[in-house]
Order: C-alpha cells, then structure tokens, then sequence
C-alpha cells in the first residue's frame, strides 16, 4: 500500500493542503497519523475523486 503526505494529496487534487486536513478531519478521507503528520492511502485520494466526479455528473443538468 502506498501513502501520501498532505503535500502529495493537494498536488493530486489540486486543492489547498488545508482543503486535505479538512476532508481527513470530517473523515471524507481516510488517514494515518505518523508523528505529528498524516498519510493518505493512494488508492482513497483515487475513490474520492473518482466519487466526487460522478456526483458533479448528477448535478449537472
């Protein structure tokens, strides 16, 4: 399993490193604490946009 720092994740989804403390913090996505930071499954960044890309289909008329 590979893990991403919040740095990667913002990359990734292009959003703010606060936005990826926000979605761990509310548990939109999962996360590890190592030390005093935390580390993103891959394979959950890839779900959450994939997720959060069918439901902006939906919205759409």
């Amino acid at each position: 399993m590979v893990f991403l720092t919040v740095a990667e994740v913002s990359s990734v989804m292009r959003v703010s490193r606060m936005t990826v403390y926000r979605l761990v913090h509310t548990g939109h996505l999962p996360a590890i604490r190592v030390g005093r930071s935390f580390r993103v499954p891959e394979q959950a960044v890839h779900e959450y946009l994939r997720d959060s890309a069918s439901i902006e289909s939906l919205d759409r008329p």
